[in-house]
C-alpha cells in the first residue's frame, strides 16, 4: 500500500491570510458611524411586575438588548429615520411601537406585556436579532408538544440540515457530520454525553430537560468564534430563570416527568429543578428480538440562582443521571430478502446484558455586571462519568429458504435449510471519566457594537478497561478469525478455538486544553440598507500532543431597503476539532501520541426571506455550503457506536443546498417543511481491493472518494399543528422524516441500507385551563392546564433499518440480515401545569 497524497500542507499561509482579513476588520475607520439617539425604558407585565431578560430589538436589525432583573433597559438607536421597536419575552405577546428621534436625543419608554393565551402553540416567525446570523432560534414549547419517543432533541430532527436514522437515540448529524462534531451548551457550560454506548437502546435520558427551558438556539455551521472547536453545529440552550412558582407533571406510557420552580419572598434565590424517570420497555418490545427487556433511566437537574446585589449574582446547574439496561434475549424470527430469494432466519439465545451509565455534572457560575454595557461570567464546572458494559450472549440462527411460488398453499413457509450456525459475544468493560473547567466570559456594548471574549482551562483524565471478545462458528469452523494460519482454523489439527474479533486493553490518559476568543459584530446602518460584520478569532492547545490551533472565523449580513424583506449573509472560516478520548484510540487498542485536530474550511450562504401569505406571517430560509475537511480521523458506525481508526489518514469533502419555509400555515400555530440535499465524500490513505482478473493475475485498485459514513444524500422534514376551529382546545400535530440510506461500508460501489421513512402523530385534548376559562371542579382549582394526548409512534408501521447481523451459508455465501427499529406503537400521555 503506498500513501496517498496529502492536501493543504501549507497550511500557515492560509491561516496567515484569514488572521489578515480578521484584523483589518478591526480597523475599520471609525466615520462610518451614524449618529444615534437613546432610548431606556423599563418592561412590566400587567400587573406591574418586571420582566426580565425581555428582547428589546429593532425590527429587521441586529441592534438589540435585554432587560435586567428590574425590568430597566437601555439601547442607541439609529438618529433620523423612522424605526420599530420591537419588545418580546416567551409567554407574552409582543408589542411593536414606531418611533423617529433627533440625534442626541434621549428618551424613556415603559411597555407593558400582555401574558399569552396558552392553550394554542404558539407562532414565533420572526426573531429580528438573529437573521444577520447563520442561527435559528425555536420555540421550546414545541419540543413538549411534539410526538415522538425521543427526547428534547426531536426538536432538531425535521430542520433541513439535521438528519437521524434512530428514534430511539437523542444522536443527530449535521451537513456530514457525526455527533461527536456537535457542541452542545446549557447556560454556557459545555454537555458531555456517555461514551460507550452502542446502541439507541442503551442511551435513555438526554442531558436536556425540555420543561426547564426557556431558550433554544441552533446553529448548523458557520458559526461564531465564541461557541468552541467542533465542526458540524452548536445547540445553545438557556434553562429558565423563574419569576413566579409554578411546576408541571407529565406521565405517559414511556416514563414520568415532574418540574418545579419558584422564588422566594424578597425575589432574590430562584430555583427550577426537574426529575425525570423513562423506561422504553414498552417500545424495545416491538422489535424482532423478543425477550426481557428492563431499561431504567432515571435522573434530577436543578438550576438555582442568588442575587448577591444589582451587580452580581451566583448560580448552580447540577446533573445526577443514572441510566441502566437490562436485557435476556429469548428469540428472534425476521423475513427479509426479495421476491425471487425470500429468506427467514430464526435465532435464539442465551445468556443476558447488563449496561449502566451514571454521570454527574455541576457548575457554579458568577455574572457581574460592572455596568450597563459590560457583562463579567466566571463558571467552574466538572463532569463524571462511570460506565460499564457486561454481557454474555450466545446466539444460534437457522437460515432457510422460503416458498415463493405465487399460488402455492405454502408460500412463505420454509422449505429447506441453508444455514446453520452461532455467535458467542463478550464483553467486560468499564470506563472512568472525569473533566474539570474553568472558563471565563466576558460581554462589552457600545456604540453598535457588541464585542465578547472569553478564557477556558479544561483538566481532562480517563481510565478505559475493555475485555471484549467474539466468535462465530459455522458448522463446526471459526470464521473470519484475524491471526491464525488455514492448518489452525480446519479440525482437527486446530489446538485453539480462535476469536472473529478481540479487544483486550488498558487505558488512561490526562491533560490539559486551553482555549480562548475574541470577536466583535458591529452593525452599519445607511440610507439604502443595513451591514452587518463580525469577526472573531479562537486560540487552542492542548497539552497530549503539543498542538497549538487558531481559528479565524467571519459573518457578514445585508439587508436591502426593498419592499421585500429580505436578508442576505455569508459566514467563513477555519474550524478545528481538537481530539476527545474515543478519536485517540487506535482499531488496536493503542493510543495515538501524535493525533491532530480535524479541520474544515467552511463558507455558508444564505437568505432570509419574511413574507405575508393569506394574510399570515412567513418565513423562507435558503442555505448552501461548502466544507472542506483535512486530517480527518476515518470511523465506523454501527447504530449509534462509532470506532475510530485513531490515525488522520483522511479528506473530504461536504457540500449541500437545503430550504425550510415556516409560519402559520394554520392561524396561530407554528408548522415548517424542510428539505436538504447534500453529500459527505472522503478518501482515505492507502484504502484498497484487490480484484482477480480472468488470467489469474490480481490488481490492487485504491478506491480514491468515497462516501462517507453519514452521506444521506436527501433529508425531508414536516412539523405540523393544528386544531378544530371554534373548538381550539382539541389540536392536532403531525411530525414526519425521510432521509434516504446510509453507506453500509466502506467501498467504491456502496451498498446502503433502505431509506429512514417515519410519521409520528399526536392528537391533545385540553381539559383545564386557567386562561381560556375552562372550569373544572374545586379540586384542580391549582392547575392551569391539564392536556391529555394520545400519540401513534411509527404510524406507517414501517421497517426502518439500523444495522445488519452477517450470516454465512452452507456454500459460503454471507447474508446481511437487516436489524429493525421499532413498530407501529400508541402512546397516552397526561400534562398538567400547576
Amino acid at each position: 500500500m503506498t500513501k496517498r497524497k496529502r492536501f493543504f500542507k501549507n497550511r500557515s499561509i492560509k491561516t496567515t491570510i484569514f488572521s489578515v482579513l480578521f484584523f483589518v476588520y478591526f480597523f475599520l475607520p471609525l466615520s462610518v458611524f451614524s449618529q444615534q439617539a437613546k432610548i431606556t425604558g423599563k418592561v412590566t407585565d400587567v400587573f406591574q411586575r418586571p420582566i426580565e431578560f425581555a428582547n428589546v430589538v429593532i425590527k429587521g436589525t441586529v441592534i438589540g438588548t435585554v432587560t435586567d432583573k428590574t425590568g430597566s433597559f437601555e439601547i442607541f438607536v439609529p438618529a433620523g429615520k423612522e424605526i420599530v421597536i420591537e419588545v418580546s419575552y416567551i409567554g407574552y405577546e409582543s408589542f411593536q411601537k414606531n418611533i423617529l428621534l433627533n440625534s442626541n436625543e434621549n428618551i424613556i419608554i415603559n411597555f407593558i406585556l400582555k401574558e399569552r393565551v396558552n392553550f394554542l402553540p404558539e407562532a414565533n416567525i420572526e426573531v429580528t436579532a438573529d437573521r444577520h446570523f447563520n442561527a435559528v432560534r425555536l420555540n421550546p414549547e414545541i419540543s413538549l408538544r411534539i410526538p415522538t419517543p425521543g427526547g428534547f432533541e426531536d426538536i432538531l430532527k425535521s430542520l433541513p440540515s439535521v438528519s437521524s436514522n434512530n428514534e430511539l437515540s437523542s444522536q443527530y448529524n449535521v451537513r456530514g457530520g457525526n455527533f461527536d462534531e456537535n457542541l452542545i451548551f446549557v447556560n454556557d457550560v459545555e454537555i458531555y454525553r456517555s461514551i460507550l454506548l452502542r446502541s439507541g437502546q442503551q442511551e435513555g435520558l438526554s442531558f436536556i430537560n425540555s420543561d426547564m427551558v426557556a431558550g433554544i438556539v441552533f446553529s448548523a455551521g458557520g458559526f461564531e468564534a465564541k461557541y468552541g472547536d467542533k465542526m458540524s453545529s452548536v445547540l445553545d440552550i438557556k434553562y429558565r430563570k423563574p419569576r413566579e412558582f409554578r411546576g408541571s407533571f407529565t406521565g405517559s406510557l414511556l416514563g414520568t416527568y415532574a418540574q418545579v420552580e419558584g422564588v422566594s419572598k424578597n425575589h432574590l434565590f430562584r430555583y427550577n429543578m426537574g426529575l425525570r424517570y423513562k423506561t422504553t420497555k414498552y417500545l424495545l418490545s416491538s422489535m424482532d428480538t423478543r425477550g426481557q427487556y428492563d431499561p431504567s433511566f432515571l435522573d434530577f437537574q436543578t438550576y438555582l440562582t442568588y442575587d448577591i446585589s444589582d451587580k452580581f449574582e451566583i448560580n448552580f446547574l447540577s446533573n445526577i443521571s443514572n441510566n441502566v439496561y437490562r436485557f435476556i434475549p429469548k428469540d428472534r424470527e425476521t423475513k427479509f430478502g426479495t421476491l425471487n430469494e425470500a429468506l427467514k432466519i430464526m435465532m435464539y439465545f442465551e445468556g443476558q446484558e447488563i449496561d449502566k451509565f451514571r454521570n454527574y455534572t455541576a457548575a457554579f457560575t458568577g455574572n457581574y455586571k460592572l455596568n450597563k454595557n459590560i457583562n463579567l461570567k466566571f463558571i467552574a464546572s466538572s463532569y463524571y462519568t462511570n460506565e460499564n458494559e457486561s454481557f454474555d450472549i450466545l446466539s444460534q440462527y437457522f437460515l432457510n429458504e422460503l416458498d415463493k411460488q405465487l399460488g402455492s398453499d405454502n408460500l412463505g413457509d420454509s422449505v429447506a435449510n441453508i444455514g446453520i450456525g452461532s455467535f458467542l459475544d463478550h464483553a467486560r468493560n468499564s470506563l472512568n471519566g472525569m473533566v474539570f473547567s474553568f472558563k471565563h466570559i466576558g460581554e462589552s456594548k457600545f456604540d453598535n457594537h457588541k464585542i465578547e471574549w472569553g478564557f477556558q482551562a479544561n483538566y481532562e483524565s480517563f481510565g478505559y478497561s475493555v475485555h471484549e471478545w467474539n466468535m462465530i462458528d459455522s458448522a463446526g469452523y471459526s470464521l473470519g478469525s484475524y491471526g491464525y494460519s488455514t492448518e489452525q482454523l480446519i479440525p482437527p489439527s486446530r489446538s485453539i478455538v480462535p476469536l472473529y474479533f478481540t479487544d483486550i486493553s488498558r487505558t488512561d490518559i490526562s491533560s490539559y486544553r486551553f482555549s480562548s476568543f475574541v470577536q466583535d459584530n458591529y452593525m452599519l446602518d445607511f440610507k439604502n440598507f443595513d451591514f452587518s460584520i463580525g469577526g472573531g478569532i479562537r486560540l487552542n492547545y492542548w497539552t497530549y500532543n503539543n498542538e497549538f490551533l487558531i481559528s479565524p472565523r467571519v459573518n457578514l449580513g445585508f439587508k436591502p431597503n426593498w419592499r421585500k424583506d429580505i436578508v442576505f449573509r455569508l459566514s467563513t472560516g477555519l474550524y478545528h476539532q481538537p481530539p476527545f478520548f474515543k478519536e485517540i484510540r487506535r482499531l488496536d487498542g493503542t493510543l495515538n501520541d501524535n493525533i491532530k485536530s480535524q479541520s474544515s474550511y467552511q463558507i455558508v450562504g444564505g437568505t432570509d426571506y419574511l413574507f405575508r401569505m393569506w394574510d399570515r406571517p412567513f418565513k423562507l430560509v435558503g442555505e448552501v455550503y461548502y466544507k472542506y475537511m483535512y486530517n480527518l480521523i476515518p470511523y465506523s458506525i454501527d447504530n449509534v457506536r462509532l470506532r475510530y481508526y485513531g490515525e488522520n489518514i483522511s479528506h473530504g469533502y461536504s457540500v449541500g443546498i437545503e430550504a425550510k419555509v415556516n409560519g402559520e400555515f394554520v392561524p396561530g400555530t407554528e408548522s415548517w417543511f424542510s428539505i436538504a440535499v447534500m453529500q459527505t465524500m472522503e478518501d482515505i490513505e492507502g484504502d484498497f481491493y484487490r480484484q482477480r482478473n480472468p488470467d489469474g493475475t490480481i490488481d490492487t485498485i485504491y478506491l480514491g472518494m468515497i462516501p462517507r459514513p453519514t452521506d444521506q444524500r436527501v433529508n425531508f422534514g414536516i412539523f405540523f399543528q393544528d386544531y378544530i376551529p371554534k373548538h381550539e382546545t382539541w389540536q392536532g400535530f403531525i411530525n414526519i422524516l425521510f432521509g434516504t440510506g446510509l453507506p453500509v461500508e466502506k467501498s467504491y460501489i456502496t451498498p446502503r441500507y433502505a431509506p429512514y421513512r417515519r410519521v409520528d402523530i399526536g392528537i391533545s385534548k385540553l381539559l383545564i385551563s386557567e386562561n381560556a376559562g375552562i372550569k373544572s371542579m374545586k379540586i384542580f382549582n391549582n392547575f392551569k392546564d391539564i392536556w391529555i394526548s394520545l400519540e401513534v409512534f411509527n404510524l406507517l408501521d414501517i421497517n426502518n433499518e439500523i444495522s445488519y447481523t452477517f450470516v454465512t451459508d452452507i456454500r459460503g455465501w454471507q447474508y446481511g440480515v437487516p436489524n429493525y427499529l421499532t413498530s407501529r406503537r400508541v402512546n397516552l400521555k397526561l400534562l398538567a401545569k400547576f
